[in-house]
């Protein structure tokens, strides 16, 4: 499988010179991150509010190795929400934040990270929408999740991600759905041991479903992170059947993959939100794109053959 050999090449610094320097890199990496600044993003965003679509925006970046760079990337966030709030858009534009950005990583990591990230809550908030907590590797989970639920006392709008290959995942969702809170369900994209996950796909996408039947069936706000129209099918499904209407839950899917799809679900009325993200440090983002899923790695390695 190339999926495992992508993550560990997205953790290899020599890949990442690399691919920064191929020439045909730039071009590709605009397919899935669409600008470097927020003066780059605003256009995207008002593009995509336009088509009836909804965002959450991810200001890229990861390798945190100093306090003083972590409230860099407290301060990128709260520039991008000071530029949100002319447009008064609410939670059509929302946050997504990985709290390694914000030194969860670092000596102290949890108390900083929770530090960081709070006023970031707090400015979302004052203009009208949210921020959700990113899911990471599993070592990191207990302490996004102690945080998710501290931020919960004073936002309770405060969003968190679950990955579906985990094996903890489905305790963690019936958690999550009991005290209803807003939860996006993804699939996962990090390389986890046989230990805690999931390897084969089959079995993955069965837990999806059984942990996207849960939080439907629960008090919270399901988010389906999934472009497989498969699992967009049965969510419909599992929606009408846990008898919810359609601004109860909303399907989210990234910006440069199936954008006729995104297009295709707001118009029958779904809340459809795309993850957009921006920013100079793409390179773990990208890689996890590619990753993800075979289609966007032949995408990749047809451009290198035409531009080479």
């Amino acid at each position: 499988m190339l999926g495992p050999v992508i993550l560990a090449a997205s953790r290899s610094d020599r890949m990442r010179r690399l691919v920064s320097a191929a020439p045909v890199t730039k071009p590709v990496v605009d397919r899935f991150i669409p600008g470097e600044t927020v003066d780059q993003i605003v256009p995207i965003i008002r593009e995509l509010t336009d088509q009836g679509l909804e965002l959450t925006m991810d200001v890229v970046g990861e390798d945190i190795t100093t306090p003083e760079q972590a409230e860099a990337a407290r301060d990128a966030y709260l520039e991008l929400i000071d530029r949100l709030k002319p447009l008064d858009l609410g939670t059509r534009a929302e946050m997504s934040v990985k709290l390694s950005m914000f030194g969860q990583a670092l000596d102290g990591g949890h108390e900083l990270a929770l530090k960081n990230v709070r006023p970031v809550v707090e400015a979302a908030a004052a203009i009208g929408t949210t921020v959700t907590l990113d899911a990471e590797d599993h070592t990191t989970l207990d302490s996004m999740f102690a945080i998710h639920e501290e931020l919960r006392k004073d936002f309770p709008q405060t969003g968190c991600v679950i990955q579906a290959y985990l094996f903890r995942t489905e305790a963690d969702a019936r958690r999550l759905a009991d005290n209803g809170s807003r939860v996006r369900l993804v699939k996962g994209a990090y390389k986890e041991p046989a230990e805690v996950a999931y390897q084969q796909r089959h079995e993955i996408d069965k837990a999806y479903v059984r942990i996207l039947r849960t939080l439907m069936e629960g008090e919270g706000y399901p988010m389906i992170g999934s472009h497989d129209p498969r699992l967009i099918s049965i969510a419909q499904e599992l929606a009408r059947t846990a008898g919810r209407k359609l601004d109860e839950y909303e399907f989210q899917m990234l910006y440069g993959i199936r954008g006729d799809e995104h297009l295709r679900l707001a118009a029958e009325g779904h809340r459809m939100r795309v993850y957009t993200a921006y920013g100079t440090d793409w390179y773990g983002y990208f890689m996890r794109r590619l990753a993800e899923k075979p289609a966007n790695l032949r995408f990749f390695a047809r451009s290198m053959v035409s531009k080479g």
